[in-house]
């Protein structure tokens, strides 16, 4: 990859439709892909109306070859915001090549001008080759953590307003 055919740019609310493409590419790969749910319209609204997070395109000679959803979270202990990747894909031939070193990079840039604390994602265990790539950059596994989630029915239980329950 020639560093001069690189470029960088944020994803505007035209791009919604290729944002979309780039989680199907993602899930696929992941087999997930029976799991996303996500539509142009609800991107449009949580990215573009309120902002909750923001996507990166990296272009090797102006076209879109790879993505990463990122948005801030806060780290109580450090005082300050951090920057958490939610997603980072580069389709299957441009793997190999720099390129996700490339977005990673970027996003570390973003994240030291922004005055973040960190960087922090998720890798699936069985996703060996990322595993490594990430390993190679530094990262490190936060191996002693559990991740948990609430979603769906259990969430939206969970989340009901006492005031609008009937007694």
């Amino acid at each position: 990859m020639q560093t001069e055919t690189v470029t960088f740019r944020q994803a505007q609310i035209q791009d919604v439709p290729l944002v979309l493409s780039f989680i199907r590419e993602l899930a696929e790969y992941e087999k997930l892909l029976d799991q996303v749910v996500a539509t142009e319209e609800g991107l449009r609204y949580w990215l573009f109306e309120k902002r909750s997070a923001e996507v990166l395109f990296l272009l090797e000679d102006g076209q879109e070859v790879g993505f990463a959803l990122f948005f801030h979270n806060f780290s109580t202990f450090l005082g300050r915001a951090g920057l958490y990747l939610e997603d980072l894909y580069v389709r299957p031939a441009y793997r190999g090549k720099g390129c996700g070193k490339a977005l990673i990079q970027k996003l570390a840039q973003i994240a030291v001008r922004r005055g973040c604390g960190r960087m922090d994602w998720w890798c699936l265990d069985w996703n060996k080759p990322s595993i490594g790539f990430y390993r190679s950059l530094g990262a490190v596994p936060m191996d002693e953590w559990t991740t948990y989630r609430l979603e769906g029915e259990t969430l939206q239980e969970l989340g009901k307003d006492p005031a609008n329950s009937p007694e």
